[in-house]
């Protein structure tokens, strides 16, 4: 992926678009470290919600989730955390309390 070589985003499964964000912004990020990424991140999280609340058009809300999932590979990346292995570890069996499909929690408790 490498060098303007970026293949089809549409074949891209979460591991890719990881290594994606460790390809085109992993010096600059590593540069900035966590705390300086996790207020990015933040910042990404709140015009999500402002766009979610704020009747934007379907194509804005969709760039802000972009925007957020980018902002959290990067902080994974910084941490050393593979997503694919970490949502594996925590939802592979299910709801991580239940381990049902669907969860059968009670609507009281989270998740």
């Amino acid at each position: 992926m490498k060098n303007g070589n970026v293949e089809s985003v549409r074949d891209w499964n979460l591991t890719k678009f990881q290594q994606f964000i460790r390809d085109a912004y992993g010096a600059k990020d590593a540069r900035r470290g966590i705390d300086g990424t996790f207020m990015w991140f933040m910042s990404e999280v709140g015009e999500l919600a402002e766009a979610l609340r704020g009747q934007h058009k379907s194509e804005e809300v969709a760039k802000e989730f972009a925007d957020v999932l980018a902002w959290l590979a990067t902080l994974a990346n910084i941490a050393g955390i593979d997503l694919n292995a970490a949502i594996e570890m925590k939802y592979g069996r299910g709801c991580p309390y239940c381990e049902k499909i669907p969860c059968l929690c009670s609507p009281t408790e989270k998740p």
